[in-house]
This record gives structure tokens, C-alpha cells and sequence, in this order.
């Protein structure tokens, strides 16, 4: 199976925090709640697709689409 980012989720899917691609942005991330082993699940999209909304840690959590591309997640089954 092909590794997926959270900028990969459709509206309404949730998959769990894996690792982070991105040393630096994982520190931002890490401390806004985005913890491995967490769950998310894509709340909602800008109608031009940037930023996104997230459900992460009981609360909704906008980022940039590149900043989701650096969170690396498992589908839940």
C-alpha cells in the first residue's frame, strides 16, 4: 500500500496520524494537537481546495494543504 498524507483525505474520512515527512513543520503540527496515533478526519475543503479543515483532538484544526501533505497517516478499516 502507497503511503498517503492527510491532504489526501476525501471530506468525511478518517485515518490516524502515522509519522510526520517534514522535520521542521512536525514541531508546529505536534504542538497544534496532530499527535501520532491520533485521529483525524476531514471536516471540510475552501471551495479551491486550500486551506482544509481538520477534526483532530475534539477540535477543528484549519492548515494549508502543503503543511497537511507532511502528515503521514493509516486508513482506518
Amino acid at each position: 500500500m502507497s503511503k498517503r498524507s492527510v491532504a489526501d483525505l476525501k471530506i468525511g474520512e478518517r485515518a490516524t496520524i502515522e509519522s510526520f515527512n517534514n522535520q521542521l513543520m512536525s514541531l508546529k503540527l505536534l504542538e497544534m494537537g496532530c499527535l501520532p496515533g491520533a485521529e483525524v478526519c476531514l471536516h471540510s475543503k475552501a471551495p479551491l481546495g486550500d486551506p482544509i479543515c481538520l477534526n483532530v483532538a475534539g477540535y477543528c484544526l484549519a492548515m494549508r494543504k502543503s503543511e497537511a501533505a507532511t502528515i503521514m497517516i493509516q486508513n482506518e478499516d
